[in-house]
């Protein structure tokens, strides 16, 4: 009995709406209700427009916008809980740019779902990312919050995209130390020990200096590069990182 109810729930959906739905379970987790709201999401407005029948993803990718920053403000405050509010809002800000939101859409495939008009001078990347954040709107208000931090942190963080990874490479350790300093009162400056130029390439020495003191040193190829050395190792010296 229960095999023939499947079996009818299947007939009444078209090949393509099968195929939608299987890839919504298998890249967010999530088994859609309203069928609709997730083809509206992956509807681009080039293709919207020459019909009456379709609507484009502009509204739920506005909703999805909103809903995807406040999950991974929550998922962040939650994770990093000794952190303060400079730190939070610089590692969110590099989550939910447009240049990572179009990664993730792209190792997701959402292209090959997205409607749009082909021919026309569209950036691929800003589709992507667009009909990502309408996604999680349809998320949203197909299964509500709870259904689209479910996504984000079990299908989006943990196979997409490497958090770790992400924050590791974008931490601005300068930033950070001046913050620290500034909360402590104390005056921080960077001095270079070292300038050469190896003939291919410059080599640059930095050391750190707090209050007239030398704390961590760094090295590379720019003084950009050997600033931010420096403050990471003056930041793991004070047990900050």
């Amino acid at each position: 009995m229960l095999r023939r109810f499947f079996q009818f729930r299947s007939s009444t959906k078209s090949k393509q709406d099968l195929i939608l739905i299987r890839f919504i379970i298998e890249r967010f987790g999530y088994r859609p209700k309203k069928l609709r709201l997730f083809k509206e999401a992956l509807t681009h407005k080039s293709i919207a427009n020459t019909s009456k029948k379709l609507r484009s993803n502009e509204r739920l990718e506005f909703l999805g916008d909103a809903i995807f920053d406040a999950i991974v403000a929550d998922y962040l405050f939650e994770k990093f809980p000794k952190e303060d509010e400079g730190y939070l809002t610089k590692i969110k800000s590099k989550v939910v740019n447009r240049k990572s939101l179009s990664a993730i859409a792209a190792e997701i495939g959402l292209i090959d779902h997205i409607i749009y008009q082909k021919g026309r001078t569209i950036k691929v990347s800003t589709l992507e990312g667009n009909a990502l954040e309408a996604i999680f709107g349809a998320i949203y208000l197909d299964g509500g919050y709870q259904a689209v931090y479910k996504t984000v942190k079990y299908h989006i963080f943990r196979k997409y995209t490497d958090l770790n990874t992400l924050l590791e490479e974008e931490i601005d350790f300068k930033s950070k130390l001046y913050i620290w300093a500034q909360k402590n009162k104390l005056p921080l400056d960077f001095k270079v020990l070292k300038e050469e130029n190896l003939g291919h390439k410059w080599n640059y020495q930095v050391e750190v200096i707090i209050q007239n003191k030398s704390f961590g040193m760094g090295s590379g190829s720019s003084k950009k590069i050997a600033e931010q050395a420096a403050s990471k190792e003056t930041l793991l010296l004070m047990g900050e990182i």
